[in-house]
């Protein structure tokens, strides 16, 4: 399963403590990438926060790698569930 989370930071909790959680977040997704549980990650130009998919055997997966990212309480996340689109002149 694959889904696009778009995480925007929320601004209002600037602080050292979320500093210090978005410089954790190469760290957090190293072996993410690693092991293909993030197969892309962007940054939203002009904004705080990213665009990552995530390659996860469930939701329950999905949400416990969201939870156990740096930025999980200062951060709000649009999820969407993504969808292979096949070729349909390659079938």
């Amino acid at each position: 399963m694959k889904f696009l989370v778009l995480w925007r930071m929320e601004l209002s909790l600037l602080s050292g403590e979320m500093a210090a959680a978005v410089a954790r977040m190469p760290k957090y997704a190293g072996p993410l990438e690693r092991n293909g549980k993030v197969v892309a990650r962007y940054h939203l130009v002009g904004q705080h926060g990213g665009a990552w998919i995530y390659e996860v055997a469930s939701n329950e997966e999905l949400e416990r790698l969201l939870a156990m990212s740096p930025v999980y309480n200062f951060a709000r996340y649009e999820i969407h569930p993504l969808a292979e689109m096949p070729d349909p002149l390659n079938p």
